[in-house]
C-alpha cells in the first residue's frame, strides 16, 4: 500500500472503528520495536555459550528481519517495515545513539590514556596505520569495480571512509570480551583497553573528517562539486567546536558535577536535566557545522568528570533505556539495510574476501610487530592482535553514516557489515585458542605439613573473596585466628569480586578499578586507595608474617568462578575462603542477631552468588571453605590479637571422617597454634543402630538434584578410610595435644546432637568438613531434603535458617585432585549389594 508520508497519522480510533493500528505511526512503532528487542534478545541467549557481545545478536537479528531472510516477502515488509516508517523508526533509534555515544564518551576516560605510556600508545598508532592504508588500496579496487560511473562517489571520501571502517576498533565492545575471556585485570587486558582508547579517540577525529568530506554525498557522476574550502571551513569549525568543549564546557561540567552530586550519593535532578539537554544542545551544534551530530554527544561526554559520583548517577539514570530499548533499534535498523542479496557473483563475493581478509591481517599483524618490538611475548602479541579486531559498534555507526552520505552503495555496506560481523564474531573464539595461561600446582593443606620443603621458605596461601564491606570484619577474623606463629608464613590474596554487566557503569567500575591499581596485585599508586572493601585489610600489610595483597575480579557473574580458579592457580594457593550468598546481621556489642536472635531474616546477595560458589567448589584447583558469617568478628565472645583486631577465640571442629573433614581438622590445628584461640574437636563415632545396617546411595532423579547432596562417585575402600582417619586424628594429636580439647561422641540422633552444639553459646566458629566421601553417619542424612546443598550434609544443617545456630559455620571441601565426578544421592537402608549402575555402598 503506497502512502503519503506528509499524510501519515500518529495514532489511530482502534479496530472497533475499521482502522488498521499498523497503517499509523506510533501503533507500528511498537509493534516495530517489541519485534527488534524480543529477536535479539532471543538471538543474545543462543549467542551466550559462545561469548559473542550484544551487538552481534543485534545485528544479526536485524538482517533476519530485513530484506536478507524475511523481508524477501513483499507482503511482510509492507506491513511491518513499510518505507514510510523507516524514517521515524530511524529518528528514535538516532535518539538513542545520540545518547549512546554521550555514555561512550563518559567511559572514555582521557586521562587514563595519557598515563597508558608510549606502549599502548605504539600498539593503538600501528593497529590504526596499518589497516587503514590497506584500506586505502582496497578502495581503489573497490570503488573501481562494485560502482559505476554515474553513482561513483567522490575519491578521497571514499578512501577515508574505507580506512575508517578497516582500521576502527570497538571499545566498548572489547572490554566485555576481555572480560569474558578473564584478561580484563591482565597486564594484556589493561594494554588492550589503552590502545583501543586511543584508537576510539582516532577513529572519531577521521570519521569527523570523512563526514566532512563527504557533505552531502553524490560527488560523482557528473553531479557539481562543491568548493574544496566548505570541507575545510566544516573541519575547522569542529576542531573549534572540541576546543571550547573541553576548554569552556569542561571546567562549567566539573562545577556542576560538585554542585549537582550531595554527600549522600544523591544527584539534584535539575543538574541531570541540564546535562541531558546539553547532550541534545551538543549534537544539535555538530549538526549545524556539518559533522554528525553523535560527535557532538560523544565530545560532550569526555567534559563529564570521571572521578566523582555524578558521571556514575548520571548513567545509572539512562543506560537501561538507552541500551536496552533504543541502541538496539539502530543496530536492527543497521540490519534491515543490509540485504545480503545484492552481494551478487563470484567478483562481489571476492570483494567480501578480499575486504575481510584484508582488515584481519592489517590490524592484527600491524599491532603484533609492535608488541613484538616493545618486548610483548609472541602468544600475547598475537592475541593483543586478535582483540583490536574487534568491530561491531563503532564500525556500523561508520558504515550507517557512509551510507547516509551516498557514499557506500547497498552493495558495498552488505558487504563491509558482514567484514564487521566475522571479525568480531572470531574474536573470542580466537583469543581463547591462542592465549592460554600457564597453570598452577594443585594443592590442599596437608601437602604443605607432609612437605619435606615446610621450612621457612614454604608459604600458607589463601585467597579470601568478598562481595563487599559487610565481609571485611569476619574474613580479618578468620584469616587473623588461621596465621601461625611458626614455620610457615601467610600470604593473604583479597580478591573483592565485582560484577560485569551489560551496563555503561560497568566499565566506568572498570576504569575506576584501573585507576587505583587493584586488578593487579600489589600495585599501588600513593593515596589513591580508597575502596572501603580493599582498605580493611591494609593494616595486615605491616605484620610480620602476614603479607596482604588486593585483586579486584570485574566479571559477569555466570563466568566469575573462572577469575577465582585462575587466580587460585596462577598464585599457587593452596585455600580459597568464600563468603556465603547469606548473612546474618548481629547488633555489634550485644552479641544477637537484629532479628530478634532467632537468625531467620539473613541478608541474601543473591542467586546469581551462590551460583558462583557451587561452580567453584566444583573446579577448584585447591582447598575451597565457604564461610557462613553470623556476625564473626563482631560478637563479645572474641579478644583482641597485638595487632588490634579480632580473634575467633572459641573454634569447634566435627570430625566424622573422610577426606574433607581431614582437611578441616588440618585447618582446626593451625588455628590451634595461635595463643588466644580455643580449640575443640568433637569427634563422632557409629552408632549401634548405623552399624548393624548398610546404607546404599542412589543417584537422585534429575528434577531432584537441587534437593539432594552430592557424593563423590568413587569407590570407597572402608577400612582404608578408616586408616586415613586415625592416621590424621593421630597426627594431630601428637602435634596439637596439648593446645586442643578432644571429645568424642556416639549419638543415637545425629542432627540433634549437630544441633545442640550449634544452638549452644560455647563457640563463635564451628569448623566441618562438606563430607563429599561420607562416613556411615553423614550417608544416614543422604534423604534429607537439602536447602543448601552445596554446603555437604553437615554444613547445611548448621546453616539452615531454621535452625537457630549461633556460631559461624566454615564448611572445608578438601582439592578433589583425580576431579572424581559428583553426583546428587538419595538413601536406601539395608541393602548390601553393590550395585553397578552408579550406587555405591557405604
Amino acid at each position: 500500500m503506497a502512502f503519503n508520508i506528509s499524510s501519515v497519522k500518529t495514532s489511530s480510533n482502534g479496530a472497533w472503528q475499521g482502522d488498521n493500528p499498523l497503517n499509523f505511526a506510533f501503533p507500528l512503532l511498537i509493534v516495530q520495536t517489541a519485534l527488534i528487542v524480543a529477536v535479539s534478545r532471543s538471538l543474545a541467549v543462543l549467542f551466550k555459550p559462545l561469548r559473542q557481545p550484544k551487538v552481534i545478536a543485534e545485528i544479526v537479528g536485524g538482517i533476519l528481519l530485513g530484506p536478507s531472510a524475511l523481508g524477501r516477502d513483499p507482503a511482510y515488509m509492507d506491513r511491518i517495515f513499510p518505507d514510510w516508517s523507516m524514517p521515524i523508526l530511524e529518528s528514535v533509534a538516532s535518539i538513542g545513539l545520540l545518547f549512546f555515544l554521550f555514555l561512550v564518551g563518559l567511559e572514555l576516560d582521557l586521562s587514563s590514556i595519557r598515563r597508558s605510556g608510549k606502549r599502548a600508545f605504539g600498539i593503538a598508532a600501528a593497529g590504526i596505520t596499518l589497516p587503514f592504508l590497506a584500506g586505502v588500496g582496497v578502495s581503489f579496487v573497490i570503488r573501481n569495480t562494485l560502482y559505476t560511473a554515474a553513482d561513483r562517489p567522490g575519491f578521497v571520501e571514499f578512501i577515508v571512509f574505507m580506512g575508517v571502517a578497516l582500521s576502527i576498533t570497538a571499545f566498548p565492545v572489547l572490554a566485555r570480551i576481555l572480560a569474558e575471556l578473564k584478561l580484563l585485570t591482565t597486564q594484556i587486558g589493561e594494554t588492550a583497553m589503552a590502545a583501543a582508547a586511543f584508537n576510539d579517540v582516532a577513529a572519531w577525529i577521521l570519521l569527523a573528517l570523512a563526514v566532512a568530506l563527504a557533505g552531502n554525498g553524490g560527488e560523482g557522476g557528473g553531479k557539481k562539486k562543491k568548493s574544496p574550502l566548505v570541507s575545510v571551513w566544516v573541519l575547522l569549525s569542529g576542531v573549534g567546536f572540541v576546543v571550547f568543549m573541553l576548554v569552556v564546557i569542561r571546567p562549567v561540567m566539573k562545577w556542576i558535577a560538585k554542585r549537582g552530586s550531595s554527600e549522600n550519593g544523591a544527584v539534584s535532578e535539575s543538574y541531570v536535566c541540564l546535562t541531558l539537554a546539553g547532550v541534545m544542545v551538543s549534537g544539535l551544534a555538530t549538526d549545524l557545522i556539518g559533522i554528525h551530530s553523535i560527535f557532538g554527544a560523544f565530545v560532550f561526554g569526555l567534559t563529564i568528570p570521571k572521578d566523582g559520583e555524578f558521571g556514575q548517577r548520571l548513567i545509572e539514570r539512562i543506560e537501561d533505556f538507552v541500551s536496552g530499548l533504543l541502541l538496539p533499534l539502530y543496530f536492527a535498523t543497521s540490519g534491515l539495510k543490509t540485504d545480503v542479496a545484492k552481494i551478487r557473483g563470484a567478483v562481489s563475493w571476492g570483494m567480501l574476501g578480499l575486504v575481510v581478509v584484508t582488515a584481519c591481517v592489517g590490524k592484527i599483524f600491524g599491532t603484533f610487530a609492535v608488541a613484538m618490538m616493545v618486548k610483548v611475548p609472541a602468544r600475547e602479541a598475537l592475541t593483543l592482535g586478535v582483540l583490536m579486531n574487534t568491530k561491531g559498534l563503532v564500525e556500523l555507526i561508520v558504515l550507517n553514516i557512509g551510507k547516509e552520505k551516498k557514499v557506500l552503495n547497498d552493495e558495498t555496506f552488505a558487504i563491509l557489515v558482514l567484514m564487521a560481523l566475522f571479525t568480531t564474531f572470531i574474536t573470542t573464539p580466537s583469543a581463547m585458542a591462542i592465549y592460554r595461561p600457564a597453570r598452577g600446582i594443585h594443592r590442599k593443606l596437608k601437602d604443605l605439613s607432609t612437605s619435606e620443603h615446610s621450612s621457612s621458605k614454604e608459604e600458607l596461601r589463601i585467597l579470601a573473596c568478598l562481595h563487599g564491606p559487610a565481609n571485611v570484619s569476619s574474613l580479618i577474623s578468620l584469616i587473623v585466628s588461621i596465621r601461625t606463629t611458626k614455620i610457615l608464613k601467610l600470604k593473604l590474596f583479597v580478591m573483592h569480586l565485582m560484577e560485569l554487566t551489560e551496563r555503561s557503569s560497568s566499565i566506568i567500575m572498570v576504569r575506576r578499578a584501573q585507576r587505583n591499581g587493584f586488578p593487579f596485585v600489589n600495585r599501588y599508586r600513593h593515596d589513591e586507595c580508597h575502596s572501603s572493601v580493599i582498605r580493611g585489610f591494609q593494616a595486615y600489610r605491616q605484620l610480620g608474617r602476614v603479607a596482604v595483597r588486593p585483586i579486584t575480579a570485574v566479571s559477569p557473574l555466570p563466568t566469575m568462578h573462572e577469575d577465582i580458579c585462575l587466580m587460585a592457580e596462577t598464585k599457587r594457593v593452596t585455600m580459597i575462603i568464600l563468603p556465603f550468598h547469606r548473612r546474618w546481621n548481629v547488633d555489634h556489642g550485644h552479641g544477637h542477631h537484629q532479628d530478634g536472635g532467632d537468625g531467620n531474616v539473613p541478608e541474601n546477595v543473591g542467586h546469581g552468588w551462590r551460583l558462583v560458589n557451587q561452580r567453584v567448589l566444583k573446579n577448584a584447583p585447591c582447598s575451597v571453605a565457604v564461610l557462613v558469617d553470623r556476625g564473626l568478628g563482631s560478637i563479645e565472645s572474641q579478644s583482641s590479637s597485638l595487632d588490634g583486631s579480632n580473634v575467633v577465640e572459641r573454634v569447634c571442629v566435627i570430625f566424622f571422617g573422610g577426606p574433607d573433614d581431614r582437611e578441616a581438622l588440618e585447618l582446626g590445628g593451625r588455628m590451634a597454634e595461635h595463643p588466644a584461640v580455643k580449640v575443640t574437636v568433637m569427634r563422632f563415632l557409629v552408632g549401634e543402630t548405623l552399624r548393624s545396617n548398610t546404607i546404599t546411595l542412589h543417584p537422585a532423579p534429575s528434577k531432584c538434584k537441587e534437593k539432594n547432596y552430592a557424593f563423590l562417585t568413587t569407590n570407597v575402600d572402608p577400612e582404608k578410610e578408616k586408616e586415613l582417619d586415625e592416621g590424621a586424628l593421630e597426627d594431630f594429636m601428637s602435634k596439637w595435644k596439648d593446645m586442643v580439647t578432644y571429645k568424642e561422641k556416639e549419638p543415637t540422633n545425629i542432627i540433634e546432637e549437630i544441633l545442640s552444639i550449634g544452638q549452644s553459646q560455647d563457640f563463635d566458629l564451628i569448623v566441618v568438613g562438606k563430607g563429599r566421601l561420607p562416613s556411615v553417619e553423614v550417608a544416614a542424612l543422604a534423604e534429607r531434603q537439602a536447602e543448601h546443598p552445596e554446603l555437604g550434609p553437615i554444613g547445611d544443617v548448621l546453616a539452615s535458617s531454621n535452625n537457630h545456630v549461633i556460631p559461624s559455620i566454615l564448611v572445608v571441601q578438601q582439592h578433589n585432585k583425580n576431579h572424581v565426578e559428583e553426583i546428587t544421592v538419595t538413601k536406601v537402608v539395608n541393602e548390601s549389594s553393590l550395585n553397578t549402575d552408579g550406587d555405591a555402598n557405604v
